[in-house]
């Protein structure tokens, strides 16, 4: 089993072209997947039928596990059997009877315009290389709606601030195009040209926002640099890198926007995915009209 799950993976990679963090999530799957049977002394996948799996799906609702959780992990073993079958290491896909836990979508967290102005107030006084970077970051974010593992990914070569756009390279390898405010040009402007030098230490180092160890920025760096401005700035709201993509979306529908332009701009391959935004705008409308008309 575990050749044919290094081979599925091997797969995900040259094949399908998934994230590094997608192909972790679906091996960890599997793993847990490979263990359960390996106590049960199954070790050939030939071995496992519709009750088998049925049976470790039921173990992890006793271990609480949530739906999105339990759902994930169903689609990761639909996947890998389906990828048996056209391998033609199994005749029949016995993953085909498992039915996925009904989700609720929960509706994202956004920042009001009025918030975001708050968030991204500028520094005062003097502006140090790690004040510019952050700022640049924030500022960067809130205009291109990018994922921060794109944000943090991007080169110095893939900003172009006389041109105003960016390319970003998302899930699936895939490549866009994405405008970019005059604000947040600005800024990224005077990262690279005043704090980005005094932060670097090696020549050789492409990435465009860099730690004080002069490394490429991390996820985690990231999250503790909003975590900080939130806090500075006396936004009392719970903030992630994720809360600044989900107010880009959402403003630039409230303003006018089509869905078809915010799909691309945020990298979504089905638009569905984007139609949850409308909701937030529907709902952003009825409480304005409760709030101020006469009669509401």
């Amino acid at each position: 089993m575990d050749e044919l799950i290094r081979r599925y993976l091997e797969y995900l990679q040259v094949e399908k072209g998934l994230s590094p963090n997608t192909q972790e999530a679906y091996r960890r799957d599997l793993q847990k997947f490979r263990n359960y049977f390996a106590e049960k002394k199954i070790t050939s996948i030939s071995e496992i039928n519709k009750d088998s799996l049925a049976a470790y799906i039921y173990q992890l609702h006793k271990k609480n596990g949530s739906p999105a959780t339990i759902a994930r992990k169903i689609a990761s073993l639909k996947g890998f059997f389906q990828f048996l079958c056209l391998e033609d290491v199994l005749e029949f896909d016995p993953s085909v009877y498992l039915e996925s836990p009904k989700l609720v979508k929960k509706l994202p967290q956004v920042l009001s315009e009025e918030e975001m102005d708050v968030l991204l107030q500028e520094p005062q006084g003097v502006v140090n290389p790690i004040q510019l970077r952050d700022k640049s970051m924030l500022e960067l974010l809130y205009a291109t709606g990018l994922r921060v593992s794109e944000l943090v990914n991007l080169t110095v070569n893939q900003v172009d601030v006389k041109l105003a756009f960016v390319r970003c390279i998302g899930k699936g390898n895939k490549e866009r195009i994405i405008p970019l405010g005059s604000m947040a040009a600005q800024w990224v402007s005077a990262y690279v040209e005043k704090g980005r030098p005094q932060l670097l230490k090696n020549i050789t180092e492409t990435a465009l926002f860099i730690n004080h160890l002069g490394k490429r920025m991390t996820r985690q760096g990231f999250w503790k640099i909003i975590k900080k401005q939130a806090v500075k700035t006396g936004v009392n709201r719970e903030i992630t890198p994720h809360t600044l993509r989900h107010s880009f979306a959402t403003h630039l529908l409230a303003n006018g926007a089509d869905l078809r332009s915010v799909q691309e701009l945020l990298g979504h391959a089905d638009v569905s995915t984007t139609q949850i935004y409308t909701h937030l705008t529907k709902k952003r409308i009825k409480e304005v009209y409760d709030k101020t008309h006469p009669r509401a």
